[in-house]
C-alpha cells in the first residue's frame, strides 16, 4: 500500500488536495491501483496529525506534557494555556517598535471617576490584536478567549476575565470599560501611528513607494450600528439589508500603510480625492502612481490625481459595461499584436497555466494610454457566470410558459411584467429576447446582446498616463490590486473585522483599526515564512502556534512552569522568526494576574 493525493477544484475556484491510501492489484492481466481508504483533505490531516499520533501511541495528556517539559517525575497540571500566538505577536510588535510608539501616544482625556489614569492600555492593545488574529470576537467575547490563551501585559501579569452577570452582559462592566477605553486611546493616535509604522516598514524592508494600491470594501453590522454612520449602501458582503460602513485600504509594496472608514452609503469614486490629499499631506509621497479599480474612475478623479502636488500619475481600470468608448477600444484589437504576460505564482503551479495577453490600442485622449487585456482565467469565470445566469433565466421562462399552457396566466400585460421580472433578476436581457404572439410566449437568444457578451468575456481595459511603462508591467501592477482584495479577506475572515457590535462611531473606527494592525502583523509573519522558504500560509501558521502552550504544574509538591515546543509546523514558524526565548515575562511576586 502507498499514499496518493488528488487535487480537486471547488465551485469557488479554490484547489484542495485530498489524500488516499491505494494498493496495486492485478486484474485481467493488468496492474491497477485500488483505493483502500479516503483520508480527507491534506490541510485537515496536517492540523490533526499531532492528535492522531498521540491517539495511535496511546499516550495520555500527562505523559505527553511530562515528555515535552522534560520532566522525569509525574506531574500535576494546574493550567495549560495557548501561548504561541501571543508570543509571536509580542515579537512582531517589538520589530515594529509599536510599544514605544504607543507609549509616546496620547490618552483619551475624558475618563470616568473610577478609571485608572495610569492603566497600561498599550499592553491591552497587543491583547486585542492577538485576539483578532486567533479568535476574533467582540470585546465582550474576549473574556472567553482569555480563559484558554495566556495573554499577559508587559510585566508578565496574565489577563483574566471577571465574570459578573448583569442582564445580557456577563462580564464585569468596570473591566469591560477598560477594554473599551483602550479603543479610545488607540484611535486618538491613528494618524500619527500609521505614518510612523510606514517609516518603520521602509527601514525594515527597504522599499520605494512607486505604486500606491487602493481599493474599497464594506462590512456590515451585527445590530443597528452607529446612528448616521452605519447606513445602507452597496454591499460587497452580500447583505444588502444590513447597515454597513465602507472601508478603504491603501497598500504600498505589499504593505498596508493606511485605511479609511466612511459611512455605509459613500460612493466609491467620491473617496479618491480624500485619499490622494491624505497621501500627500501625511506621507509626503512626491512621486507615485495611483493604482485603482474601475469603480474609482471619473474625469474629476483623474484630474485630481494629475493636479496633486508632486508627480502623481494613475493606472486604473475602465468600466466595460454601458460604456460605448470601452466597446470601441476593444474593437480596435489586432489579433496579430497580442503580447503574452508572465504568469503569476499560482498560475505557474497549474498543470495547464491560464494565459494572459495584452496589447496597446489607440486612445482617443491625449496623454492617456489604453491597454486591452485578455485573460483565460477571467474568461472562464465570466463564461461560467453567464451560463449559470442563462440557465436560471431559461428555467424561469419555461415555468412561465407552463403556467400559460395550463391557463393560469392569460392577460398580456401580466405576462409581459412576469417576463421582465425574470430578465431583470439575472441580467437576462443580456442573453435573451422574447415575443408574445397569438397568446404564445416565445423566447430566444438575443441576436445582438449575446454575441457581444461572448465577444467581451475575459477582456478588460487599463488606462494610464505613464509614458514609459510597458504593457506587461501595466498588467502586473494592476493585478497587484489582488493583494488588496486578499487583504480584505484577511480583515473580514481569518482576522475578523466582524462582528461589529459597537454603537459609537469612534469605537467602530477603533475596532477596524485593531483589525488593520492585525492584518499588518499577519503580512509580516507571511513575509518571514516566505523569506525562510517555508511553504505555510499565515492562517495555518497561527493555528500551528496554538500548539505552543504555557503550562503551570506541580512536581513533587513544587510549583513550576514551562513552555511546550509545539507541533513541527509551530517549530518551523519559530525558526523562521528566529525566536528562541519562549517563556513569558516573569510577573512581580504576588501580582500574577490582572484584569
Amino acid at each position: 500500500m502507498f499514499i496518493r493525493s488528488l487535487k480537486v477544484r471547488s465551485s469557488n475556484g479554490n484547489v484542495h488536495e485530498y489524500v488516499r491510501i491505494v494498493a496495486s492489484i492485478r486484474e485481467n492481466g493488468r496492474t491497477r491501483q485500488k483505493v483502500i481508504a479516503n483520508l480527507g483533505r491534506r490541510d485537515t490531516l496536517e492540523a490533526i496529525l499531532p492528535l492522531l499520533n498521540r491517539f495511535l501511541a496511546g499516550e495520555d495528556d500527562q505523559q505527553k506534557l511530562s515528555r515535552e517539559l522534560k520532566q522525569d517525575s509525574p506531574l500535576e497540571v494546574l493550567d495549560a494555556a495557548n501561548w504561541g500566538p501571543m508570543l509571536v505577536v509580542r515579537h512582531l510588535v517589538g520589530q515594529l517598535g509599536l510599544w514605544k510608539l504607543l507609549d509616546a501616544g496620547r490618552r483619551w482625556p475624558h475618563l470616568m471617576p473610577d478609571e485608572d489614569p495610569d492603566d497600561d492600555w498599550v499592553s491591552r492593545v497587543m491583547v486585542l490584536i492577538a485576539n483578532r488574529l486567533v479568535c476574533p470576537g467582540s470585546e465582550h467575547a474576549l473574556a472567553n478567549w482569555l480563559e484558554t490563551d495566556y495573554a499577559c501585559d508587559r510585566q508578565g501579569r496574565r489577563y483574566v476575565p471577571c465574570w459578573k452577570e448583569d442582564g445580557r452582559v456577563q462580564v464585569d462592566r468596570t473591566v469591560l470599560q477598560r477594554w473599551y477605553r483602550t479603543l479610545d486611546h488607540l484611535l486618538l493616535n491613528k494618524d500619527t501611528l500609521e505614518v510612523s509604522l510606514y517609516e518603520r516598514l521602509r527601514t525594515l524592508f527597504e522599499f520605494q513607494p512607486e505604486f500606491v494600491l487602493y481599493d474599497l470594501t464594506s462590512t456590515y453590522f451585527t445590530g443597528r450600528g452607529a446612528t448616521g454612520f452605519a447606513k445602507h449602501g452597496f454591499s460587497r458582503d452580500g447583505h444588502p439589508r444590513e447597515v454597513q460602513v465602507v472601508v478603504g485600504v491603501v497598500m504600498v509594496a505589499g504593505w498596508p500603510i493606511a485605511h479609511h472608514v466612511w459611512a455605509g452609503n459613500r460612493r466609491d469614486s467620491t473617496t479618491v480625492p480624500e485619499v490622494i490629499r491624505d497621501l500627500a499631506k501625511r506621507f509626503h509621497l512626491a512621486r507615485v502612481v495611483f493604482v485603482g479599480d474601475r469603480g474609482m474612475v471619473t474625469d474629476s478623479n483623474l484630474k485630481c490625481i494629475r493636479d496633486s502636488e508632486g508627480q502623481y500619475g494613475f493606472l486604473v481600470g475602465m468600466t466595460r459595461r454601458r460604456n460605448p468608448q470601452a466597446e470601441a477600444l476593444i474593437d480596435r484589437v489586432d489579433e496579430s499584436r497580442w503580447m503574452t504576460c508572465e504568469a503569476g505564482i499560482n498560475a505557474r503551479e497549474r498543470h495547464d497555466p491560464p494565459r494572459t495577453r495584452v496589447q496597446e490600442v489607440r486612445s482617443d485622449q491625449a496623454g492617456v494610454r489604453v491597454f486591452v487585456v485578455d485573460s483565460d482565467e477571467r474568461r472562464a469565470y465570466e463564461q461560467g457566470l453567464r451560463e449559470q445566469a442563462m440557465q436560471r433565466v431559461r428555467r424561469g421562462l419555461e415555468k412561465l410558459q407552463s403556467r400559460m399552457a395550463k391557463g393560469r396566466l392569460k392577460q398580456p400585460e401580466k405576462i409581459g411584467a412576469a417576463v421582465e421580472r425574470l430578465l431583470q433578476r439575472h441580467h437576462g436581457y443580456r442573453y435573451y429576447a422574447w415575443e408574445l404572439k397569438d397568446g404564445q410566449l416565445r423566447f430566444f437568444e438575443h441576436p445582438v446582446n449575446l454575441p457581444r457578451e461572448k465577444k467581451y468575456e475575459g477582456k478588460y481595459l487599463i488606462q494610464t498616463d505613464q509614458s514609459e511603462i510597458t504593457p506587461q508591467d501595466a498588467v502586473a501592477h494592476y493585478k497587484d490590486l489582488n493583494e488588496v482584495e486578499r487583504g480584505f479577506h484577511c480583515l473580514k475572515d481569518p482576522l475578523g473585522m466582524r462582528p461589529i457590535w459597537h454603537h459609537v462611531e469612534r469605537r467602530i473606527r477603533a475596532h477596524i483599526f485593531v483589525a488593520a494592525l492585525a492584518f499588518l502583523l499577519d503580512r509580516m509573519l507571511e513575509r518571514a515564512l516566505r523569506d525562510a522558504g517555508i511553504s505555510l500560509s499565515s492562517t495555518n501558521a497561527w493555528s500551528a502556534l496554538a500548539t505552543i502552550r504555557y503550562v503551570q504544574f506541580r512536581v513533587e509538591g513544587e510549583l513550576r512552569s514551562g513552555v511546550t515546543p509545539g507541533s513541527a509546523r509551530a517549530r518551523q514558524v519559530l525558526k523562521a522568526l528566529r525566536l528562541s526565548d519562549l517563556r513569558p515575562p516573569t510577573p512581580p511576586p504576588g501580582e500574577e494576574t490582572t484584569m
